[in-house]
Protein backbone atom coordinates (compact mmCIF):
# COMPACT_ATOMS: atom_id res chain seq x y z
CA UNK A 1 0.00 0.00 0.00
CA UNK A 2 2.78 2.44 0.98
CA UNK A 3 4.64 1.00 -2.21
CA UNK A 4 1.28 2.24 -4.26
CA UNK A 5 1.56 5.93 -2.53
CA UNK A 6 4.70 6.86 -3.42
CA UNK A 7 4.32 6.14 -7.04
CA UNK A 8 1.67 7.92 -6.83
CA UNK A 9 3.34 10.48 -5.30
CA UNK A 10 6.14 10.32 -7.79
CA UNK A 11 3.98 10.68 -10.55
CA UNK A 12 1.88 13.94 -9.66
CA UNK A 13 6.30 15.68 -8.71
CA UNK A 14 6.81 14.38 -12.61
CA UNK A 15 3.26 15.82 -14.06
CA UNK A 16 3.99 19.10 -11.64
CA UNK A 17 7.40 19.15 -13.30
CA UNK A 18 5.83 18.90 -16.72
CA UNK A 19 3.22 21.31 -16.55
CA UNK A 20 5.93 23.95 -15.25
CA UNK A 21 8.35 23.08 -18.00
CA UNK A 22 5.43 23.06 -20.81
CA UNK A 23 3.98 26.55 -19.32
CA UNK A 24 7.97 27.94 -19.05
CA UNK A 25 7.76 27.11 -23.01
CA UNK A 26 4.31 28.68 -23.50
CA UNK A 27 5.50 31.73 -21.77
CA UNK A 28 8.98 32.11 -24.03
CA UNK A 29 6.99 31.42 -26.89
CA UNK A 30 4.28 34.18 -26.19
CA UNK A 31 7.02 36.44 -25.14
CA UNK A 32 8.97 35.85 -28.64
CA UNK A 33 5.28 36.18 -30.58
CA UNK A 34 5.03 40.02 -28.65
CA UNK A 35 8.42 41.18 -29.58
CA UNK A 36 7.72 40.25 -32.81
CA UNK A 37 4.29 41.77 -33.37
CA UNK A 38 5.87 44.70 -32.04
CA UNK A 39 8.99 44.96 -34.56
CA UNK A 40 6.36 44.40 -37.61
CA UNK A 41 3.30 46.81 -36.10
CA UNK A 42 5.48 49.18 -34.00
CA UNK A 43 2.66 52.13 -34.08
CA UNK A 44 0.20 50.09 -32.79
CA UNK A 45 3.08 48.69 -30.24
CA UNK A 46 3.30 52.57 -29.30
CA UNK A 47 -0.09 52.90 -29.07
CA UNK A 48 -0.65 49.66 -26.67
CA UNK A 49 2.31 50.45 -24.01
CA UNK A 50 0.58 54.51 -24.43
CA UNK A 51 -2.65 52.71 -23.58
CA UNK A 52 -1.46 50.71 -21.14
CA UNK A 53 0.92 53.15 -19.05
CA UNK A 54 -2.28 55.58 -18.93
CA UNK A 55 -4.01 52.79 -17.20
CA UNK A 56 -1.36 52.41 -14.67
CA UNK A 57 -1.36 56.04 -13.43
CA UNK A 58 -5.03 55.95 -13.61
CA UNK A 59 -5.27 52.48 -11.09
CA UNK A 60 -6.15 52.73 -7.54
CA UNK A 61 -4.10 50.06 -5.17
Amino acid sequence: MADRESREDASREETETERRRRRAQFLRELTEARELRDRVQPRRAKTARLRHAMRMRTFRW
